[in-house]
């Protein structure tokens, strides 16, 4: 536990993601200090949201020794997560990932045992979850306000034009990036499960329909629950001209909700057979974005410094996250295979 000062924070990766990293650390200075960026591109810490003076390395072991901060923000591409968490727990430093935790399932359970062995946190970033309208969602279904749930979808409709790809050589590669699902999805598909509950299976097609890219840019994914209750997600990041629908509709027994919007950031359909104090709040709970991003990362990052001061217990640890990376892995396993594949994987 840290009680007595500020919480010594450095960041690594200070590509796209990053910037809402920054801000939440600026939001929390009173319990913040930003003591180093790194980056293997230099030019990538050239930000004006990096604050004057604050050291850059180009190297993770040497920022680590150099620097010694308590708590490393994890910015790296997606594949380079594990590699880059191992580094610091085996520095007694604590760990934040930016989604997906890995995007291969033995990467993911090998970053969790290094962090339990080390006796560091391992947090793993799950911002949307704090979103308005996705915790009045949450609400609705832990308080039982749906009945039997009998069907889920969720929709990602988005554009991802080829010069996205192109202007950074990870992106669209499966072992650094993972590809729409893994990547651009990955909330929604985390959803499935902080949602929902279990999943008993998942059966997946994915395609590559346009863009120049190792992993897919477009698939759909069915779903079935351990309550029996079935789904589908259904992702694209080939929608024209511009980034469309992030949407969850969840259809039961005595409720019906769709959460959509271009990143789930709009209520637009709130029905239950009774009624409850948080109907409300449904007005309010709705926003305008100018991102997919939301504006989760700054309440995440008010649950990190409870947790390393001591007051509370992490929201999404690397357990936690590994249920999520369960579920992509299923599906790209799924997908290649051509046949269902069944949860939990083996550990």
């Amino acid at each position: 536990m840290i009680t007595d000062r500020k919480i010594r924070i450095a960041v690594v990766g200070t590509g796209r993601i990053a910037g809402k990293h920054l801000h939440a650390i600026a939001e929390h200075s009173e319990d913040l200090e930003l003591v180093a960026v790194c980056d293997s591109v230099t030019s990538a810490m050239e930000r004006e949201d990096i604050p004057a003076g604050t050291p850059r390395f180009e190297d993770l072991a040497t920022m680590l020794s150099e620097v010694r901060p308590d708590l490393v923000s994890i910015c790296t591409p997606s594949g380079e997560h594990p590699a880059n968490a191992i580094i610091c727990a085996r520095a007694g430093v604590h760990v934040m990932s930016e989604k997906p935790m890995a995007t291969h399932w033995q990467d993911g359970l090998d970053m969790v045992e290094a962090c339990d062995k080390a006796g560091v946190r391992l947090f793993v970033v799950k911002q949307n979850r704090l979103n308005a309208t996705l915790q009045l969602l949450k609400r609705a279904v832990d308080a039982g306000r749906f009945g039997r749930i009998h069907m889920v979808n969720l929709n990602v409709f988005w554009t991802r034009p080829q010069a996205y790809y192109d202007a950074a050589s990870w992106r669209g590669t499966r072992d650094m990036d993972g590809g729409a699902f893994m990547n651009q999805a990955s909330h929604y598909i985390d959803l499935l499960d902080w949602m929902l509950g279990p999943v008993d299976c998942i059966h997946a097609m994915m395609a590559t329909r346009e863009r120049d890219i190792e992993c897919e840019d477009t698939g759909i994914l069915n779903v079935r629950w351990k309550d029996g209750a079935l789904g589908s997600v259904n992702v694209t990041m080939l929608t024209y001209p511009k980034n469309y629908e992030g949407s969850i509709t969840i259809i039961g027994e005595r409720g019906t909700v769709r959460v959509g919007g271009v990143a789930v950031n709009e209520i637009q359909q709130w029905d239950f057979e009774e009624e409850h104090e948080d109907d409300a709040l449904v007005k309010d709970a709705s926003y305008e974005t100018a991102s997919v991003y939301g504006f989760g990362h700054v309440p995440y990052y008010r649950n990190v410094i409870a947790t390393m001061r001591g007051e509370c217990e992490a929201m999404t640890d690397g357990n936690e996250g590994l249920r999520s990376l369960e579920l992509l892995i299923a599906a790209y396993r799924s997908a290649a295979g051509g046949e269902a594949v069944s949860l939990p994987l083996a550990r």
